[in-house]
């Protein structure tokens, strides 16, 4: 099989690191891809954006599958670009059409799925900038903290958890009078806080029936402890040691199934991944987002426990033979610590020569902001990489991971040392 891959980050080099390992790859592509990916397959400078130019690429190539990795090419629509195509509506691609994407994409369409559905989320209501004197009205009537989420794509930073009505009021005029997220603000969601603890859940259909993948926690704030700014995610674990059977067992049947039942009843031809941010509150499972991928920096972590073969899963969910394929987890811990350049989240340096890779025996080093100069490799994103390894137990493997942290160096780098604090 020829497949392209489309994405350059942590997820798309774990990707790329598990499909190459399959007996069915012929050839493998990844556009833009890292100075990562390029040991697994070849990196292709194609401006993913550009659907004309994937499918000249695509037919040039006689690829035969289409692996999407982030969100926005989803939200864009590029499956539907391919169904609408004479010569491509025959090859398959992995991730939902323009309208299952809407999952995430918006997030009152996912919130209005929900309630539709009776899966368990958070008390909510939708607001514009002509409305927003009942968005006031309606912060006063819940209690502090109060979370605001810009209904569109903002990367990672469109959702606030603020302390106090003035701080929210003022907000909340920010997003919708002021345009702080630009267009994808243009409507924003209160939602009611739930205190508990959160976790990432994925699973991967062809629209019918589905396969549930190793779950993940992961963590977004730049400082230990949990505190400082949102990032993309500063490292992530799995398994996560307070999902025990029962609690999955109410996953499943409170959201994953009515999920994917729901989406089958409204028409939705959902082929892809299915990304559950969850909360735990007093051991019930509640939604607090979708994600039409998966997600970065848990794919880092849920890959490389995935035993089985991911292409042959890709497949499956391709000719809607799913139900047919084995799911097989790997039993040990794995964790990933993420190292990220100077500055971010905010505004962070590129450009800084890594080195000390090829000294790394016990961790995986997925690629995830990175470009190559010549045989040198540079940093090329605010998140550069993620340190992946394998443990008996989760501190054996956080450790691997820190004394691989430590051989790698680029100017101003950072990480986190404490991930998994919280549930170790």
């Amino acid at each position: 099989m020829r497949v392209l891959l489309l994405g350059s980050g942590g997820r798309e080099h774990a990707f790329a690191w598990k499909m190459a390992q399959s007996s069915t790859l012929d050839a493998l592509f990844i556009a833009p891809g890292n100075a990562g990916t390029r040991a697994h397959g070849t990196n292709v400078d194609i401006n993913t954006t550009d659907f004309e130019a994937v499918k000249a690429f695509v037919l040039e190539k006689k690829i035969n599958m289409v692996v999407v990795g982030p969100e926005d090419l989803l939200v864009l629509g590029i499956h539907d670009f391919f169904l609408a195509d004479n010569q491509l509506r025959n090859i398959p691609v992995i991730g939902p059409d323009k309208e299952g994407a809407q999952l995430e994409g918006s997030k009152d369409f996912s919130k209005k799925f929900m309630m539709r559905h009776n899966i368990p989320t958070a008390k909510y209501a939708t607001f514009t900038k002509d409305t927003l004197e009942e968005g006031y009205t309606f912060l006063e009537s819940l209690k502090p903290p109060f979370v605001l989420k810009a209904d569109g794509l903002c990367a990672g930073k469109g959702v606030l958890i603020l302390d106090t009505l003035k701080e929210a009021k003022a907000e909340l005029k920010n997003m919708l009078a002021d345009a702080k997220f630009g267009e994808a603000s243009s409507r924003v969601v209160i939602e009611q806080f739930l205190k508990g603890i959160e976790l990432s859940v994925f699973v991967i259909t062809d629209g019918d029936s589905f396969k549930i993948l190793p779950e993940a926690k992961d963590y977004k704030r730049i400082g230990e402890g949990d505190v400082g700014l949102n990032t993309g995610g500063m490292g992530a674990i799995s398994p996560v040691p307070f999902a025990d059977a029962t609690f999955k067992e109410k996953i499943k049947n409170q959201i994953i199934i009515p999920t994917v039942k729901g989406l089958k009843s409204e028409g939705i031809v959902y082929k892809g991944f299915i990304f559950f941010g969850l909360i735990s509150v007093k051991g019930e499972p509640y939604v607090i987002e979708y994600n039409c991928r998966m997600g970065d920096p848990e794919t880092e972590v849920v890959i490389p426990r995935l035993k089985s073969d991911l292409l042959d899963l890709f497949e499956g969910v391709a000719t809607g033979t799913l139900s047919e394929r084995d799911v097989l987890f790997d039993d040990r811990s794995a964790c990933t610590v993420m190292m990220v350049s100077g500055g971010y989240p905010e505004a962070f340096e590129k450009g800084k020569q890594i080195y000390g890779l090829n000294t790394i025996t016990d961790s995986l080093v997925f690629h995830a902001g990175t470009s190559a100069d010549g045989p040198a490799v540079m940093s090329n994103g605010g998140r550069v990489l993620s340190i992946t390894s394998y443990g008996k137990d989760l501190s054996v493997a956080l450790k691997r991971s820190y004394d691989s942290a430590e051989k790698i160096e680029f100017e101003n780098s950072y990480y986190r040392s404490d991930i998994g604090f919280d549930v170790l």
